[in-house]
């Protein structure tokens, strides 16, 4: 448990499953062991947390303030416009998509340059080829998109349809 620990602290990235079953040794019960080092955390400043298909430490929201104000830490920005933003969420959302199945949904080109900014963040990555003419790339979100945004999976995006009814 504590080598899993070490390893997550470690780390700035989540840490995939089969990378923590090569620290503690693949007979070992993996869930077991973040079941238990979740339990053991229970009153840390921090836990552990599943983000795409690994793990990581994470501050618990009621001591993030005090870090920023004891370490000048600033928030990490994703430096997002707003229609940035709302193209991001619409990949999340319709995955894979094409750049074709963005223009249908906003009304016009996504350019190469929003696709390439959210490429260089890493919150996209290539999908599999659409099975139509010419085969077109899709784009899909990353396990960088899920922990930028704090979700363990796609299943924790809020509801688009309650979304449409708040923004409405």
């Amino acid at each position: 448990m504590r080598r899993i620990e070490a390893v997550l602290f470690a780390s700035a990235a989540p840490v995939p499953r089969e990378d923590l079953a090569r620290v503690v040794g693949r007979e070992a019960s993996l869930d077991m062991l973040i079941a238990d080092l979740a339990a053991d955390l229970e009153d840390r400043p921090y836990t552990v947390a599943r983000v795409g298909v690994g793990w990581v430490l994470r501050t618990r929201p009621a001591f993030a303030q005090a870090i920023r104000t004891a370490a000048d830490v600033t928030p990490q920005a994703l430096n997002l416009d707003a229609f940035d933003t709302a193209v991001l969420a619409a990949i999340a959302y319709h995955q894979p998509i094409t750049r074709d199945g963005l223009r249908e949904i906003f009304g016009k080109d996504i350019s190469r340059d929003l696709i390439g900014r959210l490429f260089d963040r890493a919150l996209i990555a290539a999908g599999p080829r659409a099975p139509r003419r010419g085969a077109p790339y899709t784009f899909v979100t990353t396990d960088a998109f899920l922990a930028a945004f704090g979700l363990e999976s796609l299943a924790d995006l809020p509801d688009a349809e309650q979304l449409r009814d708040a923004t409405g």
